[in-house]
């Protein structure tokens, strides 16, 4: 299961809904309690509890309110007697009470009350971050810096600016990426000359995703022959940004490791862009890097703000149902879109693909490149459902099909062929990260 749940739902009328999470520390449980669509502020709440708590594991959170025994009247009132941290601004009677990641809920008259209740202000009404739209991305980023002087952001935008730790030939595959008029015989001279690089080109052309007649005998046979021009560079880019930053430790427990959700995604964005019967069809090979590198602002995040890391991860945890960027926004004042979307521009990368990062969230804002960030926008959805992609699972919006004139058989087709080649994409997302990764097929 990545991390992400159903999206809640707001009763109208009397009923209020209540979201329940379960935190914990050395000294035990405790159950906070606000209302459904909040943001839950682990700042707040640790200073109203006077204690370090966090959110339980997803899988452990399941787990205690799978328990049947909570069905039961007794039950109910065991989970009711545990310390409970209550948000102001939760009513005193009529809750419909939800856990997101097990799906229970039940119905409660009257707000508990016993010695063991605390009552606190710590829901925030998290938003999208509105207030960025209409700046620009250098605005955003120094308004964050300005939260962090000590951890030398500047410094370290800089740096990655410089694109630190690339070898020459990955210099020149940035180069050849951000010039339209570069071919296969500019790029199989680049390849052949970086050992490391033909190395990985050779493995994708004889892994069993791309299932080649007969044997790759050359750097010229892979390029030319099985992978071709777009897919070496946008799979070197890859490479080259996964050599720049590495993933950090302390991510969101539960979580779809980052390269292979990169990988679906990036299968799943050329899958749906073949399809697109719009006048100006995408390019595959630019919907292909877009969904690679469509999470990328989030190792960046990691490597800005390293003390703050951990606490976002827990933060993720506690509201499965936000959007990450609006959890991001609330902790750290930049989304990785933002930081991502500004980084690969400022690397010259083509507009389609770093237009299509930044505005995955809100595609309309993508200008004359809207149809690459709806294909991403859709993609990731489709892929949440499936267990594949960490965020929280909601419908797809009403009309998003018709403008990239794509069928829902389109899009279950695409699907259903993605699955079945999954266990090719993990491995050919190993290229990418060799760390231990496991991902639930439904």
């Amino acid at each position: 299961m990545p991390v992400g749940v159903p999206a809640p739902h707001v009763n109208e009328g009397q009923i209020t809904s209540i979201r329940l999470v379960l935190l914990h520390d050395r000294e035990g449980k405790v159950l906070a309690l606000l209302p459904a669509t909040a943001l839950l502020d682990l700042n707040r709440v640790c200073q109203l509890a006077g204690r370090e708590l966090q959110p339980v594991k997803a899988e452990d959170a399941r787990r205690f309110f799978g328990q049947s025994a909570l069905r039961t009247e007794t039950g109910l009132a065991q989970l009711l007697s545990l310390p409970l941290l209550l948000d102001t601004q939760c009513p005193a009677t009529d809750w419909q009470c939800l856990e997101p990641y097990s799906g229970w809920s039940f119905a409660l008259a009257d707000r508990p009350a016993h010695a063991r209740v605390r009552m606190g202000h710590f829901a925030v009404q998290a938003q999208l971050p509105q207030e960025s739209i209409g700046l620009s991305d250098d605005l955003v980023l120094n308004r964050a810096a300005g939260r962090f002087t000590g951890l030398r952001v500047q410094q370290r935008l800089e740096d990655l600016l410089g694109l630190p730790g690339l070898s020459e030939s990955m210099h020149n595959i940035v180069r050849l990426r951000s010039h339209p008029d570069a071919n296969i015989d500019d790029l199989v001279p680049v390849v052949r000359r970086d050992p490391s690089l033909s190395a990985q080109v050779m493995g994708w052309a004889s892994s069993p995703y791309y299932a080649a007649p007969g044997k790759v005998r050359s750097i010229e046979d892979a390029v030319i022959r099985v992978l071709g021009f777009d897919l070496v560079i946008n799979l070197a880019l890859g490479i080259a940004m996964g050599k720049v930053l590495r993933l950090p430790e302390d991510v969101p427990r539960g979580s779809v490791n980052h390269w292979d959700q990169a990988v679906f995604t990036a299968a799943l964005c050329e899958k749906l862009a073949l399809g697109v019967q719009l006048d100006e069809r995408p390019h595959p090979g630019f919907a292909y890097l877009a969904g690679l590198l469509h999470n990328f602002g989030y190792l960046v995040l990691g490597h800005l703000f390293p003390p703050y890391f951990s606490r976002l991860s827990r933060y993720i945890e506690a509201n499965p149902h936000l959007e990450q960027q609006q959890v991001e926004q609330e902790v750290l004042n930049v989304t990785r879109e933002q930081i991502g979307g500004w980084l690969l521009e400022n690397w010259k990368l083509p507009a389609e693909v770093s237009s299509a990062v930044r505005c995955q969230q809100v595609p309309e804002e993508a200008g004359e490149y809207q149809v690459y960030a709806r294909l991403l926008y859709l993609a990731s959805r489709v892929l949440r459902a499936e267990g594949l992609s960490d965020g929280p699972r909601t419908d797809i919006p009403a009309g998003l099909l018709e403008q990239l004139a794509l069928t829902p058989e389109q899009v279950h087709h695409a699907v259903a062929e993605l699955k079945g080649q999954a266990e090719n994409l993990v491995q050919l997302s190993r290229f990418f990260d060799a760390g231990t990764r496991s991902v639930n097929i439904r």
